[in-house]
């Protein structure tokens, strides 16, 4: 999941709103967006209300960690280390690029987008694991709560700048989510 922010529905506003102990309806309403700029300013991240990468790694949400073109902050700063690109934090078409050529070489799905399944794979992201990438598989009964969700652009945000238009859809986790951004 790229970020989440006020508007949006289903199962990953949901897993966010059960570890910030609020109200879990699956709805990001004020009351959530609240309780993530609580976390982001006891936590010492960026205040903005929207649960992105830092703030998922934060809250050991790691299952819905997605670095895709537009995403920006230390986690992608960690990604462009591993992978030996410039890190300066912003995910752009040259860490597009290095993600591809590392999912070929290691026998992954190549979509260019750093999702649990990728960054297992990757000695700098030791919280990433095989109970990770398992967290991040959707269930049916997941997958029909977000049938028919129209959500808003994420642009604006700190986390995630720029189009959506480069995700390609894929079957995991998130991948529901990556369709909606395509």
């Amino acid at each position: 999941m790229s970020i989440l922010k006020k508007g949006m529905k289903g199962a990953p506003v949901k897993r966010l709103q059960e570890k910030l102990g609020v109200g879990a309806d699956g709805d990001f309403g004020p009351g959530t967006q609240k309780a993530v700029m609580d976390f982001q300013k006891a936590n010492g991240l960026s205040v903005d209300g929207i649960a992105g990468p830092d703030t998922f790694t934060a809250m050991g949400l790691d299952e819905l960690v997605l670095l895709r073109v537009g995403s920006r902050g230390e986690q992608v700063k960690k990604l462009q280390a591993a992978l030996g690109a410039s890190a300066d934090g912003i995910f752009g078409s040259g860490t597009k690029q290095a993600v591809m050529d590392y999912q070929k070489a290691n026998g992954l799905a190549v979509d260019g987008m750093a999702g649990p399944s990728t960054l297992a794979t990757m000695d700098a992201f030791d919280t990433m694991d095989a109970s990770v990438v398992s967290r991040a598989e959707i269930t049916p009964e997941e997958e029909a709560a977000f049938d028919g969700e129209d959500l808003p652009e994420i642009s604006g945000s700190d986390a995630v700048q720029g189009s959506a238009g480069e995700v390609a859809p894929k079957k995991s986790l998130w991948g529901k989510v990556k369709g909606w951004f395509g």
